[in-house]
């Protein structure tokens, strides 16, 4: 009986120290630094700010094409709705507008017209952007588009006006710009 007795306590202690053991090594391995412990909490937190931003771009981009489609809405020219009649079937072949290979910038530029927009030195914003992309093309080459019109941009304009046969002052205006457009249709 007292063999059981010490048998059985030689078993619970291997047990119990087997236990400690395990224990004792779970948390020698697992237990982080305090520089370590920082740097997990700054990765927790700079991901969640990062969840957070990609959350409020998704929204902006959704109010952002919302404001597009009102903006459309507002441009698109008002039609006269007229009575139905019957018209007879023409065959004009030519009824399709034609499409110039830069009518994206073609557009651009007649926005500016429509929009009486003057550029000059130290303009800045899309607008002279889209006459330093019009330079590019007349100019083949590929300078920077950087939305700032600087002393290369208003060379660049003096140039074109110069070329074109009219007031080569640096400045562009509608005339300039109907100049510019007159350009590209003739490129095709």
């Amino acid at each position: 009986m007292v063999y059981m007795e010490k048998l059985k306590f030689a078993l619970f202690s291997i047990v119990i120290l087997s236990v400690l053991s395990l224990v004792g090594y779970w948390s020698v391995t697992t237990i982080q630094s305090g520089a370590e412990y920082v740097k997990t909490e700054k990765v927790k937190q700079l991901e969640k700010q990062n969840e957070d931003l990609n959350k409020e771009t998704e929204e902006l981009k959704s109010k952002l094409a919302v404001l597009e489609k009102k903006l459309e809405i507002q441009q698109e020219p008002q039609v006269e709705e007229k009575p139905l009649t019957e018209e007879k079937p023409t065959t004009n072949v030519s009824s399709k507008p034609t499409v110039y290979k830069n009518q994206t910038l073609i557009k651009e530029l007649e926005k500016l017209i429509a929009d009486n927009i003057f550029l000059k030195l130290k303009s800045q914003g899309t607008r002279v952007g889209t006459v330093q992309n019009f330079l590019n093309i007349y100019n083949k080459t590929s300078e920077k588009v950087d939305n700032d019109y600087g002393p290369g941009t208003v060379e660049d304009v003096k140039k074109f006006q110069k070329d074109q046969g009219i007031s080569a002052d640096g400045e562009a205006g509608a005339g300039t710009f109907r100049k510019m457009i007159e350009w590209l249709k003739k490129q095709g």
